[in-house]
């Protein structure tokens, strides 16, 4: 069963492509414009063992804003597209992630209901030329556009650097969970019959 999705939108504010393989090696190649988001998003490839193709011309004149917050619309649907019918898979994922001084929790649940719940303190306005508000609307897309409910909590911290970079691989590592596929899970997992 191939669980690749491949997404092309345009818009007036950006042009992105991306491909998802659920089933990869962690392989990326990722060219925003933005390098410290580029950065992130090779933490969620390698961590959750997705191949990742992400190209995004966007209006970077402006700020770095259009740019994040549409990859995220197309990464949620890519995501929602390639899981299909969610037959067989665990539904659920959670990982907590530390990177040096920084602890980061971070749960899911593919289960065609969008919510995000982010509970993260940031005191620089920017890391790079991403501005560090934009993590939140990041996740925000992903979540409506991959219908999960998506918890991100900040259990310790101090550096932005190490919160920001341990919210990308926790969530890499969580949606692995969540997408494998589980032999003794017969159609979807839940009461309903449906996800």
């Amino acid at each position: 069963m191939s669980r690749i999705s491949k997404i092309h939108r345009k818009t007036n504010e950006t042009d992105i492509n991306l491909k998802l393989d659920i089933d990869g090696l962690g392989l990326s190649n990722i060219e925003t414009g933005v390098g410290f988001f580029d950065h992130m998003m090779t933490h969620i490839a390698k961590h959750g063992f997705f191949d990742l193709d992400v190209s995004c011309k966007g209006d970077l004149q402006v700020d770095c804003h259009h740019t994040i917050e549409d990859i995220g619309i197309v990464f949620g649907k890519a995501i929602k597209e390639a899981v299909g019918n969610k037959q067989g898979i665990k539904r659920y994922g959670s990982a907590i992630i530390p990177m040096d001084e920084t602890l980061i929790l971070c749960s899911l649940d593919l289960s065609g209901r969008a919510y995000l719940n982010y509970d993260v303190t940031l005191t620089t306005n920017q890391l790079g030329t991403m501005d560090t508000e934009m993590v939140e609307e990041f996740f925000r897309a992903v979540s409506d556009n991959a219908k999960m409910n998506l918890h991100i909590k900040m259990l310790e911290g101090k550096n932005n650097h190490h919160i920001v970079e341990g919210i990308f691989k926790a969530f890499g590592n969580a949606l692995d969970s969540a997408t494998t596929i589980d032999p003794r899970i017969e159609g979807a997992l839940s009461t309903k019959g449906v996800l």
